[in-house]
């Protein structure tokens, strides 16, 4: 089973135009919605409420903004690479063009936190941003993304 198990075919954008981090957050909100059925609004609120906590940019041009909100059933992933890389107030200072969204359902406590280190994890796999940032295609990006069956 891959790492990213909540990761669907459909929820990955692989050129996603933005102009910055809050149109970025607003549009992972829209694509959320689309495929989940949550409310676009609840899913940017939650998602700009944890970006003011502190940068959700990790490093290296990778951010995995997230939020846990209610009415969601399960972990849901969506991957987005941007066309141009944009300013997110990431940890190293680094302009951001890799997204993964992670929303959980509002009582998820540790599978939260479990699916946050997965998708870190699969992040840094050697070798696999460089693959993503080199590919337009949703379902190559989708096949790297979820191509390490390693045990979580």
């Amino acid at each position: 089973m891959p790492l990213l198990d909540f990761l669907d075919p459909q929820a990955v954008l692989p050129a996603l135009r933005v102009n910055g981090k809050k149109q970025a957050l607003q549009e992972l909100a829209l694509h959320a919605a689309r495929l989940t059925g949550l409310d676009q609004t609840a899913v940017f609120e939650a998602l700009l409420q944890r970006e003011r906590l502190g940068s959700t940019g990790i490093g290296e041009g990778i951010a995995i903004p997230h939020g846990k909100l209610p009415g969601l059933t399960r972990i849901f992933g969506l991957m987005a690479r941007l066309e141009k890389p944009i300013e997110f107030e990431a940890l190293d200072g680094q302009r951001v063009d890799i997204l993964f969204l992670l929303l959980a359902p509002e009582g998820a406590g540790a599978d939260h936190l479990k699916a946050l280190s997965r998708v870190a994890r699969v992040l840094r796999e050697p070798g696999l941003i460089e693959r993503v940032r080199a590919t337009r295609d949703a379902a190559a990006l989708y096949a790297i993304m979820t191509e390490y069956p390693k045990a979580a």
